[in-house]
């Protein structure tokens, strides 16, 4: 097979092209033939050597998928050759996404969305299963008042999906160019509701917004000082949904201090615990979702076609904040 390596640590001229044996698949795996594959900041952080490189075991990155079933090992159920599935892979794959192909646990599969293209599909599972994971956890109601701080990103708009289609409509979150506000209205939050976060005192604007009101939830999608704004803006007791583990220590302080539950959302926890009927199991419930209309696939960007340069390139625009509220997709042919 073919394959996008990473040969060490460090920038994206790192990656290189090169030819690999095809995955050896266990009894209880599928081979998958990928047809896309999607693109996460977790990806740049591993190609850094940051903290997620530590859940890296192998030197091809990507973590999610859609394509075709090649082949079925005699232990696993409900899928055939030529069946086409997504799959959040992790890092439980024989490899990354960044290849034409895969060996990955049938448990971890689901089968790809009626109607949607691979193109489309694959941006479903690693945010969609983020964005679910939180929306399950965090129990919204109604009547609360919620902050995202990364509303345009794919774990984003998937999670405001969610939470207005079950009701939750007092969604507040930044942006920082006039393409993701695009994005975030076309969602269905009023403009009032979605504030710059190059502008001074974004907590005091914050809590205009709402009236002095102070905010039930916090996501926190990014990390970094806008953490600390989101640490900034609950209220007594609330809860802060962390995604990236990028807090800083004012904002773990603050937090503390506001005696704050805190909900760690982490997907390849699932993986640790070798609960991996968790992912295939839930993308099942997503792909109902969108099947039946009650929420919207996400937007994507087509990067390009396979190859070193379509690697390099998506990794710089998620670097330097380019993708304007739409998931970012490489196609193999």
């Amino acid at each position: 097979m073919q394959a996008i390596v990473l040969n060490g640590f460090g920038d994206v001229g790192q990656f290189r092209q090169t030819a690999l044996p095809t995955p050896v698949y266990k009894e209880n795996e599928l081979l998958i033939e990928i047809k896309a594959a999607a693109f996460n900041p977790i990806d740049y952080q591993m190609r850094q050597g940051r903290r997620e490189s530590q859940h890296m075991h192998s030197p091809v990155l990507g973590r999610e998928l859609a394509g075709i079933v090649v082949a079925a090992g005699a232990q696993t159920t409900g899928f055939l050759p030529g069946d086409k599935v997504i799959a959040a892979a992790g890092s439980k794959g024989s490899n990354g996404t960044y290849a034409t192909h895969i060996a990955l646990n049938y448990h971890m599969v689901a089968p790809l969305p009626a109607a949607l293209p691979f193109t489309t599909a694959t941006a479903i599972p690693s945010a969609g299963l983020t964005a679910w994971q939180t929306f399950k956890r965090i129990h919204a109601q109604p009547e609360e008042l919620l902050f995202l701080t990364g509303g345009a990103g794919a774990v984003g708009s998937f999670l405001i999906k969610l939470l207005k289609t079950h009701g939750v409509h007092q969604l507040f979150t930044v942006a920082g160019n006039e393409q993701s506000r695009a994005a975030l209205e076309t969602l269905g939050l009023p403009a009032a509701h979605i504030l710059d976060y190059r502008q001074p005192n974004l907590t005091q604007r914050l809590l205009e917004a709402t009236g002095q009101r102070h905010f039930d939830w916090a996501v926190d999608i990014v990390g970094g000082s806008v953490s600390e704004t989101a640490a900034e803006v609950i209220g007594l007791n609330k809860g802060y949904a962390d995604i990236t583990f990028l807090g800083t220590s004012r904002t773990r302080e603050l937090l503390f201090d506001k005696g704050a539950h805190v909900l760690n959302i982490s997907n390849y926890a699932y993986a640790v615990a070798n609960q991996l009927s968790w992912y295939g199991q839930n993308l099942r419930k997503l792909a109902a979702l969108l099947d039946n209309g009650a929420i919207t696939p996400p937007a994507v960007q087509v990067v390009g076609r396979f190859s070193e340069d379509t690697v390099r390139q998506a990794h710089s625009m998620m670097e330097n904040n380019q993708t304007y509220g739409r998931k970012l997709v490489m196609t193999m042919e």
